[in-house]
């Protein structure tokens, strides 16, 4: 039991390391510019304090549903949810160890059957199968916020799980910076391969103002 114990505390400190908004979040509202080859689109986002997300102003609706799949990613990765709530019925257990010193951290008990690797305090590596796509998230850069990390520099390998093809690979560059008392994207770069398929897209945040606290 010993083993299970410590795959479990290794996964612990890593989860209870990554970088979250804290209970009084205000939510923030920001300005975004989406780039695509010679297509640029120009709208609205807003992030609320109860973590629900709005996108307006993009004309295009497969654009505006890409931006706010996009805000909910954002807010997935920030929302501070109890290591007991997300992990407290998985069983842990410690794999291999990997050349860059990278433990892997096997589990059961998960409903998207996910498999992790540690490296230090961070979780680098998400291994997850969800139906017909197999994926696994790379993180190779990560900022040190003073209060928990975030990942910077990653990227997303999705596959058939029956024949292990790669279908897809798209890289990842994100940039936070602190406004008031938090951390917020104000920048992504998603290099995408799709087959013979390359494609660039730019997301960048400006006017970013965090919202009014309610007035109780």
């Amino acid at each position: 039991m010993t083993e299970q114990k410590s795959a479990r505390e290794l996964f612990k400190a890593a989860y209870e390391n990554r970088y979250t908004w804290d209970e009084n979040f205000p939510g923030y509202s920001a300005d975004i510019e989406i780039k695509q080859g010679d297509e640029v689109y120009t709208g609205k986002v807003r992030i609320n304090r109860d973590l629900s997300v709005e996108v307006s102003g993009i004309e295009d609706e497969t654009v505006q549903e890409s931006v706010y799949n996009q805000m909910r990613d954002i807010v997935t990765h920030r929302k501070r949810t109890p290591f007991e709530q997300a992990h407290g019925k998985s069983e842990f257990n410690l794999g291999e160890e990997d050349h860059k010193g990278a433990v892997e951290i096997l589990v059961k008990g998960d409903a998207m059957g996910s498999n992790y690797k540690v490296r230090g305090t961070e979780i680098c590596q998400v291994s997850r199968v969800m139906g017909p796509i197999a994926f696994t998230i790379n993180t190779n850069e990560s900022l040190d916020t003073g209060a928990g990390y975030i990942s910077a520099g990653y990227n997303a390998i999705f596959r058939n799980p029956k024949t292990g093809d790669l279908k897809a690979k798209r890289e990842f560059e994100d940039i936070y910076e602190k406004v008031g008392d938090y951390y917020v994207m104000t920048r992504q770069v998603v290099h995408a391969i799709e087959g013979e398929g390359r494609t660039i897209t730019e997301f960048n945040f400006s006017n970013i103002k965090l919202l009014e606290p309610a007035v109780v």
